[in-house]
């Protein structure tokens, strides 16, 4: 998609976790759409090597950050604010998997996981919802998970972040209506990325493969992402047909524990 003097021409955005997959497609569709962007991630290099792919180096800026520390989010808050003089939009997207049963589970490892995903989703947050007060508008994009509506097995941890995130974000979506932000929560479900590359790994070896090992695109869930952002959606899921798994987890729970049992796969 070019720029064409689009609803997101002028705005700024901000996304975490820009250096690879769904990060750096959102950041690029965004800079595609005439918008400012500013791409996060804990490598500045590898911000900087995404910068350099989207293009746009006029309308972009890579900066390093940890969104695990709050004092890392203010300072590029206020670097953003800085370089462009507004945060339109905030992308949450910063994040990591961990697999592993609940009886071995590294209790460190858990806290790790909860510091990047939630944590970092709800401190940065807490330091952009003022701005975007006081400048009158704003919008909140958390990037959650079809796990954050279904638990998988050996992924809990990583599925009760994103149930996590998306109870704040629908609760946020509420608490700011008034003050006229929007927040969009998005539960992709399998992705093509190298995610699972940087998963953190522990004692246990079994595992439940998707059901579609290919996956979707980065691109694709980007393209879904900012259609929802347009409509002011509440929340965007992808593919459609996660939909309906989704509603029959929640009608026929027992069904989709045996069928999810019997894809457990042990692992080499």
């Amino acid at each position: 998609m070019a720029s064409t003097g689009t609803e997101l021409s002028g705005k700024v955005a901000v996304v975490t976790g820009a250096s690879m997959g769904i990060g750096e497609a959102i950041a690029k569709i965004f800079a595609d759409q005439g918008a400012r962007v500013v791409l996060l991630s804990r490598d500045a290099g590898r911000a900087e090597a995404a910068r350099a792919r989207i293009g746009h180096a006029d309308n972009t800026l890579a900066i390093a950050c940890d969104v695990g520390h709050r004092e890392e989010i203010d300072r590029v808050l206020s670097l953003a604010l800085h370089h462009f003089g507004r945060v339109d939009i905030w992308v949450n997207n910063a994040g990591h998997g961990i697999m592993d049963s609940i009886a071995q589970v590294d209790m460190a490892s858990v806290r790790a996981t909860f510091e990047s995903n939630f944590f970092g989703t709800l401190m940065s947050m807490q330091a952009v919802i003022p701005v975007m007060k006081q400048q009158g508008e704003g919008a909140i994009i958390n990037i959650s998970s079809v796990a954050g509506h279904i638990p998988l097995p050996f992924h809990a941890i990583y599925s009760a972040t994103k149930f996590a995130m998306n109870a704040i974000g629908k609760a946020a979506r509420i608490e700011l209506k008034s003050a006229n932000i929007q927040v969009l929560t998005v539960c992709p479900g399998y992705v093509r990325t190298n995610f699972s590359a940087n998963v953190i790994r522990g004692h246990e070896k079994n595992s439940v493969r998707p059901a579609s090992a290919r996956g979707i695109s980065a691109e694709r869930v980007a393209r879904a992402i900012l259609r929802g952002y347009l409509k002011r959606k509440r929340e965007v899921i992808v593919p459609w047909f996660m939909h309906p798994v989704i509603t029959l987890y929640q009608l026929f729970p027992g069904l989709m524990e045996w069928g999810m049992a019997r894809m457990v796969k042990p692992k080499d």
